[in-house]
């Protein structure tokens, strides 16, 4: 059995739960796509599909958006809070730390918003890393916002069949031309909020 069986018989399982029962399928869905910003094994794509196709593309956007963005925040302040001395104490030892947190710490709104809207990128790993950073929060917050709109779009439209959406160039192009979106609209903000 493969990585994309292993997956298949995931998106199966968590789509019959979702399809079988409303309200427990509701909170398990939203349980799921939360817990995907803090645990990185989670595949976000398959949870984030799954809702979109149980309540559609306008709530299951709303949802997925919401809570992935919410799951940020959460491990974001987790670990800022409760875990930040101890990952310092262990990890500030590595060469190349202070060099990594200072580039962090200089990492503008439009870099750090264009880093979350890509598809790829480990939430996880930008959510430590932020919160490790003397990087404001409000500037991880609404790179948060921004970013995340054409990710879950990606995920939710395109979903476990990426390979077919490379045959579509159309939302191939609506992904960069919100990609872009995201980059200008957190360049646009970086001026009037006076943020970097």
């Amino acid at each position: 059995m493969d990585v994309m069986d292993i997956l298949n018989e995931i998106y199966l399982f968590i789509n019959e739960l979702i399809n079988s029962s409303s309200i427990y399928g509701i909170l398990f869905a939203c349980l799921l796509i939360f817990l995907e910003s803090i645990i990185p094994v989670l595949p976000l794509f398959v949870f984030i599909t799954i809702v979109f196709q149980a309540f559609g593309y306008a709530i299951g956007f709303v949802i997925s958006y919401l809570l992935t963005c919410l799951g940020c925040v959460f491990a974001f302040f987790v670990c800022r809070t409760t875990l930040k001395k101890l990952f310092i104490k262990y990890i500030r030892r590595y060469k190349g730390f202070d060099n990594l947190m200072l580039h962090v710490d200089n990492m503008k709104l439009t870099s750090l918003a264009t880093l979350m809207a890509i598809p790829f990128t480990p939430a996880f790993l930008i959510n430590i890393s932020a919160s490790l950073s003397k990087m404001e929060f409000k500037k991880f917050l609404l790179a948060l916002l921004i970013g995340k709109v054409s990710l879950v779009f990606f995920w939710g439209f395109i979903g476990t069949s990426l390979i077919e959406s490379f045959k579509n160039p159309r939302i191939l192009i609506v992904i960069v031309i919100m990609m872009l979106g995201a980059y200008w609209l957190s360049r646009y903000a970086t001026k009037k909020l006076h943020i970097d």
